[in-house]
């Protein structure tokens, strides 16, 4: 279909190396094209919908974008309420998606949404979703504290109509087609945040030494080179974590504890190196000049998107047993 056939490792690889990025939202906006929108389509779609949309989505001709989150469910995704009632060969779908990234943007939307009653996690579908057909309503680009140069939409869905043989996979497995989808998600916004807190660290490095304060450089108040040691230590045990939950992945493992593991210290470490470092710069790490602030803008997202930091907990305890899984 156009792609080069290689195995994931090869996705994060190119997630490190976008991390060179000096911002945060156009690694995510290519992420989501290619590890957030696409997988359940490769991986379950039809031939057909493959070639429709897979074949120009890999080429770049095609935007895509993940239609998951609602105002009222974002990490609890059970708790959807958009709808996709069959009628006849199409799907009729009503609803609303929120905090969609590209959604301004996209040609089409891998939409998660109910198609029958029944249990949340086998009631729901994933269908590939054209972004020009009649009743789908874009209805504002979010303003947001960090990711700025990513555009996140708010979209509206009436009365929808879309053909049957969009749908991804089979009827009702939707969620769990979901839930595999978001462990290549979260391992690839671990890889891209790796290589910019080793850049926020090592420029911290170089201002503190150049920057004076008490007759002496920042950089050479113990507490100051300590935390910055520290700090770099956390990050290549991440890497590491990353490393190995990749290499079990590509053997057909299920890394859903390890891949939760790492997304939940990711979050808490971009927010850690960020907000530590920021302190060092002082007054010019509180302006818009130098990249550390805008790191510490755009990967507070890093604790909420793709699943919360509770969210991740509550995935390792039910992994550890130490809570039951449903």
């Amino acid at each position: 279909y156009g792609g080069m056939g290689l195995d994931f490792s090869y996705n994060i690889a190119v997630a490190e190396e976008l991390g060179n990025i000096r911002c945060g939202g156009v690694p995510m906006a290519i992420g989501v094209q290619a590890g957030m929108a696409t997988p359940a389509l490769t991986r379950f779609g039809s031939h057909e919908l493959k070639k429709q949309f897979l074949v120009p989505t890999i080429a770049g001709d095609f935007v895509a974008c993940l239609g998951i989150s609602e105002a009222g469910a974002g990490s609890d995704v059970a708790n959807i309420k958009t709808t996709a009632v069959r009628k006849g060969d199409e799907y009729v779908i009503n609803g609303g998606k929120m905090w969609i990234t590209s959604g301004t943007q996209a040609d089409w939307m891998c939409l998660l949404a109910n198609t029958s009653e029944g249990p949340p996690h086998r009631n729901k579908s994933l269908i590939c979703l054209p972004m020009n057909l009649p009743g789908i309503h874009v209805a504002r680009k979010i303003d947001k504290l960090g990711m700025r140069s990513s555009d996140t939409a708010q979209i509206f869905f009436e009365d929808v109509r879309v053909p049957c043989k969009n749908l991804i996979g089979e009827e009702g497995k939707g969620f769990t087609y979901q839930m595999l989808q978001f462990q290549e998600e979260r391992l690839w916004g671990v890889a891209t945040a790796l290589t910019p807190l080793e850049t926020i660290i090592q420029e911290t490095i170089d201002y503190t030494r150049q920057r004076e304060v008490f007759g002496q450089p920042v950089l050479h108040n113990q507490t100051v080179h300590f935390r910055l040691a520290e700090l770099a230590t956390e990050v290549e045990l991440l890497r590491s974590l990353l490393h190995r939950a990749v290499a079990l992945y590509v053997e057909g493992n299920d890394v859903t504890k390890f891949a939760s593991m790492a997304k939940l210290k990711a979050g808490r470490l971009t927010r850690e190196v960020t907000d530590s470092c920021l302190q060092f710069w002082g007054g010019m790490g509180f302006t818009s000049e130098v990249l550390v602030s805008r790191f510490y803008r755009d990967f507070r997202l890093m604790s909420i998107g793709g699943g919360t930091d509770e969210t991740m907990l509550s995935i390792i305890c039910k992994y550890m047993e130490i809570l039951p899984r449903k």
